[in-house]
């Protein structure tokens, strides 16, 4: 159950100096909220559970989602540009048409992650973990730490 509905991260969001900007919501329980749409941009949300949250259209670039729990989030058309994921749980989420050019997705677990069409330009996804992971149509120009053969790699795991 979270530790914060809704209404109280707009009016966490409304309440700060930056409208939202570098608001600090890291550790909270934040599982199967709607946040659709929000401007999160630059918050720390390190440690944080988004898992089965709804972040669709939500703007969190520059924002440390470090270690915390997204999977099974839906984070469709989201903005995580230069995002630090690193050693996040994102199995199961679903990035479909999300931004998330030069996000740091070092050792994040993206095992049956739906990232279709997903724009990933120069991502760092050393470590990660790729199984069954979607990246049908996705821009990985410039990114690192992917298979070598990447396109065969993709082809096996259908």
């Amino acid at each position: 159950m979270a530790d914060l509905t809704r209404s109280d991260v707009i009016k966490l969001i409304a309440g700060s100096s930056g409208g939202g900007t570098g608001i600090v919501l890291r550790g909270v329980d934040l599982s199967q909220l709607s946040l659709n749409g929000l401007s999160l941009v630059a918050a720390d949300l390190s440690l944080t559970d988004l898992s089965r949250s709804f972040l669709s259209q939500t703007d969190m670039t520059k924002s440390n989602l470090s270690q915390a729990n997204l999977s099974y989030a839906d984070l469709s058309e989201a903005v995580l540009r230069n995002a630090m994921l690193r050693g996040a749980n994102l199995s199961g989420t679903d990035f479909r048409g999300a931004d998330l050019t030069e996000a740091d997705l070092r050792e994040v677990d993206l095992r049956g992650a739906n990232l279709r069409g997903a724009v990933l330009i120069r991502a760092n996804f050393w470590h990660a973990n790729l199984e069954e992971a979607n990246f049908l149509y996705a821009n990985l120009e410039g990114s690192k730490g992917l298979p070598v053969d990447f396109d065969r790699w993709t082809a096996e795991q259908d």
